[in-house]
């Protein structure tokens, strides 16, 4: 996942005009451009722009009067300002935590979604959350049985049948493209029936805890038309559907209208939605510089902006606009140890052998070392949490009574290093990060934490490198660095953490090694897959109490915080709403209105 880079200071006179020049700028339609994709009738690759609802002016927006008296700018149009731009509209091809996976929120709807106060799942196109009780989910745990709801059309017109259900996830499952992840769905399901137009019905391969508040509400897992798929390349394995890629036909409150790329999404209420309807017609500015989204805001002429908490600074008290800082994300701030460290490509002044991380005792000597206060205090600005290893706050089986690194402890960190053998010969190590950004930052806290042992044997060298650069290195098997920082995908089950941040046989398990280092690999790994498969919930949560201690002495990250939720908006934005396990900026906004 991207994230938005730390903001600069307030520049000249010059600099705020030139600023706001491009705020224009970025406000244009699109119109005329090559790279505008369009809503058009299924069959067709593109349509007529429409330049009405949805679009935007360079001059002076239209205003109404706000409910406390003062002026609203663009009404009729919702404006958010994200950081950056999606890849891809189609949840077949999306991957977790990328920007594609808002616009998908806003448009495609899910059997079951998280409701507005998660994290439990509620009815959306399904007209019930299946339960043991209700005779939905089979003696088994196995079979899960989904009335659709009656009544539903797509934006292109084509009722919602079981029919469609099936071919979505079959066609995810079919396209199985290397950056979706459609092994969300193929990893747990066995097999999918229609069992008449409203009923829906899939077995899993075992039973699955996570199934339908992990699985069901995925973006992945979206309802797409099949008439449009059909109509606009159809369903080739291990091919992406270009029209599906760029444009979206799904049955939200909001229909698609165009893709102006590098500047702008619009979409438009959907006059035949099922449901409560949205207030607004919706565009989203895309890849603002945050500068000019700070400044956007203050002007008006953004209603919400994508932030984190280091914009507090350059927001708190602006005339008309409001802070929401309230809960918690759910993607720590992590820092990786790669226990496959590829000592042939590593930066030239490392001098690490391929087995420094093996030794628990290392592990442990760098988180106590690690200055938790400073980058909760300082980069987040207090704005955050410290969460075990590794179920974020929020989530089920989440125990407060779980042991976790929050204090700086340098006395235990010599010691283990010593212990370890390392005080003496010391060492000097790169963690690669995303430049100009959190996580920079909290590489700059470890590169300064290990200095603040005093030993200048023991070095950590920052290499921040831009994205792409970062994004190709995260990617390859092994990872050409020995630590490097990110966050953690959002998920809304604990077994999503665990699977893919602790089994020793899971995705990055496999990918640095985790079962060459854990002390126990096996009673880890036995934890995790029971859990998995626990349907009580007392007894899932114990296996997730019995697991954590354990990942607390044998811990393969250092977890600098859990970040704070933060969102900046107008004051005469109303109904605002967010959960943090909707994807970021974890806002519907459908469910807005502006005075």
């Amino acid at each position: 996942m991207n994230r938005s880079p730390r903001r600069g200071r307030w520049g000249a006179f010059l600099g705020i005009f030139l600023a706001l020049a491009m705020i224009a700028a970025a406000c244009s339609d699109g119109e005329g451009d090559d790279s505008t994709t369009t809503a058009g009738t299924p069959g067709t690759t593109a349509g007529t722009p429409d330049t009405t609802a949805g679009s935007s002016d360079t001059t002076a927006p239209p205003t109404t009067q706000a409910p406390s008296g003062g002026e609203v700018n663009n009404p009729g149009v919702f404006v958010h300002a994200a950081d950056d731009e999606p890849t891809t509209l189609d949840p077949a091809q999306v991957e977790p935590g990328e920007g594609g996976e808002t616009m998908i929120l806003q448009v495609y709807e899910r059997l079951l979604e998280i409701g507005t106060s998660g994290p439990e799942p509620v009815p959306s196109l399904a007209t019930e959350v299946p339960t043991v009780e209700n005779g939905l989910i089979s003696a088994d745990g196995l079979t899960y049985t989904f009335p659709i709801r009656q009544g539903v059309t797509f934006h292109d017109g084509s009722p919602l049948t079981a029919d469609d259900v099936l071919f979505s996830w079959e066609r995810v499952m079919t396209m199985d493209l290397p950056d979706g992840a459609a092994s969300v769905l193929s990893d747990v399901v066995d097999s999918m029936q229609v069992v008449d137009d409203s009923t829906f019905e899939v077995t899993l391969q075992e039973p699955n805890a996570a199934f339908l508040n992990a699985v069901v509400p995925a973006m992945v897992s979206s309802i797409v038309s099949r008439e449009a798929v059909e109509a606009n390349g159809g369903v080739v394995a291990g091919e992406p559907n270009e029209f599906m890629s760029g444009s979206m036909v799904g049955t939200g409150p909001y229909s698609f209208v165009a893709w102006n790329r590098n500047e702008n999404l619009q979409f438009e209420v959907y006059d035949g939605y099922w449901g409560t309807p949205a207030n607004l017609d919706l565009r989203v500015e895309i890849g603002a510089n945050p500068d000019i989204r700070v400044l956007g805001l203050r002007a008006g002429d953004y209603d919400t902006i994508e932030t984190d908490p280091s914009f507090i600074g350059d927001i708190e008290g602006a005339e008309g606009v409001t802070i929401f800082a309230e809960g918690l994300t759910v993607e720590p701030i992590h820092i990786g140890f790669n226990l496959r460290i590829p000592v042939d490509q590593l930066p030239a002044d490392d001098n690490i052998p391929a087995d420094f991380f093996l030794d628990p005792r290392v592990r442990q000597a760098f988180n106590y070392a690690f200055d938790y206060d400073a980058f909760l205090r300082g980069a987040l600005g207090g704005f955050g949490d410290f969460n075990p290893h590794y179920i974020p706050i929020g989530i089920f089986g989440y125990d407060p009574a779980a042991p976790v690194y929050n204090q700086q402890d340098l006395a235990k960190a010599e010691e283990l290093f010593r212990a370890a053998g390392l005080w003496d010969t010391g060492f000097s190590v790169s963690v690669v990060t995303e430049e100009a950004n959190l996580f920079e930052t909290a590489a700059l806290v470890l590169k300064d934490s290990i200095d603040d042992l005093g030993n200048p044997n023991m070095t950590v060298t920052v290499a921040a490198v831009a994205e792409a650069v970062f994004d190709e290195a995260h990617a390859t098997d092994p990872v050409p660095y020995a630590m490097w920082v990110k966050n953690a995908d959002p998920f809304a089950d604990p077994h999503a953490y665990v699977d893919s941040y602790t089994h020793p046989d899971g995705e990055w398990g496999e990918i640095h090694g985790f079962r060459q280092g854990y002390v126990d690999p096996d009673g880890i790994a036995d934890l995790i897959d029971r859990a998995k498969v626990e349907l009580d919930p007392v007894a899932r949560a114990a296996l997730y109490a019995e697991l954590q201690p354990l990942l607390y002495d044998d811990p393969l990250w250092i977890i600098a915080a859990q970040e704070g939720v933060v969102s900046a908006r107008r004051d005469w934005v109303q109904g605002f709403v967010s959960n943090p396990l909707w994807p970021r900026p974890s806002l519907k906004f459908a469910l807005m209105d502006k005075g």
